[in-house]
């Protein structure tokens, strides 16, 4: 664990760093939000299927159009994820607490075009096609929900990082609903990163196959690092992001680009 330690030790001193540096304007903010937004939206519905391009997400997301040939379903996917992300920014302003209520409010908005399943948890068993771990059967969520959330909530100990990383594979065990599982997760990951000031991480869909490898480990070894080191090499990754963009800002401010 000495490698996984360093790191969250370099996370904490970069983010310090950040938070040390005069803030962006608010439209270079919203400049930043709205890139992300796109990217996040894209990449997180990407993995579970949804085959719109990133152009394609970004014209339905600024321009509210429809793209020719691809389902209904899918347009919902991308509006619903936008409208979930700007419900978690509110909650994080809040400084919410992660919640039942929470998560299934989160779900309604990712689920918006299945209007009988949005927020509620699954009456139906369910199997994840090519994994090793079989979801508990339906009446066993809410139980299960209930004392996941209690240890997480208990556990004021713990890094932020390999808090969310542990909770996040344990809720996507749980798989509480019948779909929007894995949208939803990613989106109480970011919600609980946010809450702490940490930047919100974008697990890409070219990784997908070392994300899907981390619930790999953790179902078959009880091995939870692989995932933890994921979501700590993004966050490590996202603040240097941040702190180079509001470097190059301040030093053009600044005049030091040659003119």
């Amino acid at each position: 664990m000495g490698k996984l330690k360093e790191l969250l030790t370099e996370i904490d001193a970069l983010l310090k760093e950040l938070n040390s540096y005069r803030p962006l304007t608010k439209s270079e903010v919203t400049r930043l939000r709205e890139e992300f937004l796109i990217n996040f939206t894209y990449n997180s519905n990407a993995i579970e299927g949804n085959t719109l391009t990133l152009q394609e997400t970004a014209l339905i997301i600024n321009e509210g159009l429809t793209i020719g040939e691809k389902s209904l379903k899918e347009h919902f996917e991308v509006i619903g994820h936008k409208e979930a992300y700007l419900f978690i920014e509110e909650l994080v302003q809040k400084q919410e607490a992660l919640t039942e209520k929470v998560i299934k409010d989160i779900h309604s908005l990712v689920l918006m075009e299945q209007r009988e399943n949005r927020g509620v948890y699954r009456r139906l068993p369910v199997m994840i096609m090519g994994a090793v771990h079989s979801p508990p059967q339906p009446y066993l969520v809410p139980l299960q929900m209930e004392q996941l959330l209690n240890v997480y909530t208990k556990n004021t100990d713990e890094h932020i990082v390999t808090k969310v990383a542990k909770f996040h594979l344990d809720f996507e065990a749980v798989h509480p609903f019948i779909d929007g599982n894995g949208r939803t997760g990613r989106l109480i990951l970011n919600l609980e990163l946010m809450k702490q000031g940490i930047p919100p991480i974008n697990i890409k869909f070219s990784d997908r196959k070392s994300y899907y490898n981390c619930f790999t480990s953790y179902h078959t070894d009880k091995d939870s690092k692989e995932m933890i080191f994921l979501i700590a090499e993004n966050v490590k990754s996202e603040i240097l992001r941040y702190i180079e963009i509001i470097k190059m800002a301040s030093d053009i401010t600044e005049g030091k680009y040659p003119k």
